[in-house]
């Protein structure tokens, strides 16, 4: 993951993405757990056959007060567009399962069926596997890039913890969407997150965690609730 995000006062610096940091991820937790299941919204361009409008599902469209641009969903390879399928996971209806080798993440449904969605994958993307849950999720977040890569490029220094990190929009690393992932309550700074970078979808990209296009995404935050089981594999 190539950053995190904060709460509106900010979490501590030493929150980074490393190994070490791993306990200040339950400080952010504390900060911005939601205590209630997060509403389940409309499902765009769903229709009652099971198959999507994909014209109408990667249009442009406000949210959040931004304007979500259209995604050009014809130049990306169909496999990857939003689409249901057979289920290939065997796992229980409702879990999230992330297949880094083919780039697909898919919400298992039930009777047989699961909703695959392509996503792209840094080279944080590869770093964690395991079952876990999603524990909190976010609409626009706000992205802070960790220490080192500030060292490396300290142009990025204005977006640091003590600066208040880079605000929601539509350049933010982010995305419109971010859900975290925890293990055994604790924070394994994986993310699965929104991108206005349609054309890494399906390639294995320099960083980030798991990135989809911002309108699967969209879509995605509004079907899991909290503490939704993922499996990385």
């Amino acid at each position: 993951m190539t950053g995190r995000s904060t709460s509106t006062g900010g979490v501590s610096r030493r929150f980074l993405l490393t190994a070490g940091a791993l306990g200040a991820g339950q400080l952010v937790l504390s900060a911005c757990t939601t205590s209630r299941p997060m509403p389940q919204l409309p499902r765009f361009g769903e229709e009652r056959g099971g198959g999507f409008d994909h014209a109408e599902i990667y249009a442009a469209r406000s949210d959040g007060g931004f304007l979500v641009p259209a995604v050009p969903y014809q130049q990306i390879p169909s496999r990857f567009l939003r689409q249901y399928v057979s289920d290939p996971t065997g796992e229980a209806p409702g879990t999230v399962v992330v297949d880094t080798s083919k780039h697909f993440l898919y919400l298992v449904q039930p009777g047989g069926r699961a909703l695959r969605y392509g996503v792209g994958l840094g080279r944080a993307g590869f770093e964690w596997s395991g079952r876990a849950v999603i524990q909190w999720k976010r609409a626009w977040p706000t992205w802070t890039p960790p220490e080192e890569m500030i060292a490396r490029q300290p142009e990025l220094a204005k977006y640091s913890a003590d600066n208040g990190g880079m605000r929601p929009g539509l350049d933010n690393p982010l995305g419109a969407r971010a859900l975290y992932i925890f293990k055994d309550d604790v924070d394994t700074l994986y993310r699965v997150h929104g991108s206005p970078e349609w054309w890494s979808i399906g390639k294995s990209v320099s960083s980030g965690c798991v990135r989809m296009v911002n309108q699967d995404v969209m879509d995605l935050f509004n079907r899991v609730p909290n503490k939704t089981p993922i499996l990385v594999r």
